[in-house]
């Protein structure tokens, strides 16, 4: 009996997706669960799990075809064939390890690992897997990354490979190299020229002295990180306090155009920005504003750990009403960010850089920020963009106001 293998439902807001990795082979022996392909959308990489224990059948769509919501992939054949490979594969696995041959087949690994292992130069064959069934974990290949560093120097004829993803030519060549885009580095691509077509977009700056929200950190970081179960205290949580705040007040920034309609949202879905393997992805804090700073500081960083492990999910992904980017993480001091459509507007924050300020006639050195407010012009006026930024500016400023609601 054969049993279909199908694309995964996709969300209104996917349209299609593509076959980024089969993880097995026709004639290969499955089990329920195992992971067989991975489908790229726009948002995340989705697995595909066998649905019962057999051999699989014929792939139907191979890796880089483009696939819709629930399309057979592939099939898995049910029956005798399906138990005898199990059987004929046991005796090889009670067998001591070794190392693995040139051609050896290729081991489970998870997309992120896959990538890792590909641009540090590991042979994927030679990680031995921590993750289910002997699947290779990011983890595991950092380990690898980690005791190739640490090991002694090879031949001095052999190459260190390189750690960068993108190509390294050498001195001399002019030898090109054409990869394709991934999806969401064209759908970003896509978006990105999109919103500055159809968007009146304009940016307005400021800057904030960040002393007091340091202070306020430095003096309670460690008992926060002990009252809230290991949750740390950095500074996106006050920004993300402080937006959902000015939020209330500025409706209009947290609007969004529909046709001739503007839709007001009763609620904040705040968007922030993270960084992984597969680029910049923008999980969504639901409900921010009724979110305490630990709720906060937990949720990115469990964001932060799956956008990493590639375990985002489309519905983490989706939505959103105001968005925070943080480009101060990279070094940036100024920039200015890209609205993310149909929302109207994202808050970019920036470095620290301690600089000499006039404070009461008295030149004193001061942690300061520059903000960045980035927003549709069609439907936030010039004045409400600069106060909202201003609220913004004053609140970090002052927490207290946070606390106080004033």
């Amino acid at each position: 009996m054969a049993i279909e293998i199908k694309a995964p439902s996709f969300p209104e807001s996917v349209a299609d997706g593509t076959v980024a990795t089969w993880h097995k082979k026709p004639g290969d022996a499955v089990k329920r669960d195992d992971l067989i392909v991975d489908i790229e959308t726009d948002k995340v990489v989705l697995e595909v799990l066998a649905e019962a224990d057999g051999v699989l059948g014929a792939i139907v769509a191979e890796e880089g075809a483009t696939v819709l919501s629930n399309q057979v992939l592939g099939s898995i054949e049910e029956g005798s064939a399906a138990a005898a490979a199990p059987a004929a594969a046991a005796p090889a696995a009670s067998a001591p390890a070794a190392a693995p041959a040139a051609g050896a087949e290729d081991p489970i690994a998870a997309p992120a690992a896959r990538q890792l292992a590909e641009e540090n130069g590991i042979n994927l064959a030679s990680i031995k897997g921590t993750g289910k069934d002997g699947r290779v974990t990011k983890e595991d290949v950092v380990a690898a990354v980690e005791a190739k560093k640490n090991a002694p120097a090879a031949a001095p004829a052999k190459a260190a490979a390189p750690a960068a993803a993108a190509p390294v030519f050498a001195a001399g060549d002019r030898t090109e190299k054409r990869v394709p885009m991934t999806r969401v580095r064209a759908t970003v691509a896509k978006r990105l020229v999109e919103a500055q077509s159809n968007m009146a977009m304009l940016t307005t700056f400021n800057e904030v002295d960040m002393t007091e929200v340091m202070a306020l950190r430095s003096k309670y970081k460690d008992l926060f990180e002990k009252s809230h179960n290991g949750v740390r205290l950095g500074f996106m949580s006050f920004f993300v306090k402080a937006a959902t705040e000015a939020l209330k007040r500025f409706p209009a920034v947290n609007a969004s155009i529909d046709g001739n309609d503007i839709v007001y949202h009763g609620y904040a879905d705040v968007g922030v920005a993270v960084s992984s393997d597969r680029g910049l992805v923008v999980p969504v804090l639901r409900n921010a504003e009724h979110m305490s700073l630990a709720e906060i500081e937990g949720g990115i960083a469990g964001f932060g750990k799956k956008a990493r492990d590639g375990k985002l999910t489309i519905d983490e992904m989706t939505g959103g009403t105001f968005t925070i980017t943080n480009g101060g993480t990279f070094g940036s001091m100024m920039s200015t960010p890209i609205v993310n459509p149909p929302q109207a507007a994202i808050l970019g924050m920036h470095n620290i850089i301690q600089r000499p300020m006039a404070i009461n006639g008295q030149v004193v050195i001061r942690p300061m920020m520059y903000l960045a407010l980035s927003y549709d012009h069609r439907l936030i006026d010039g004045k409400e963009a600069v106060t909202f930024l201003v609220t913004i500016k004053n609140l970090l400023e002052d927490p207290a106001r946070l606390l106080l609601d004033i």
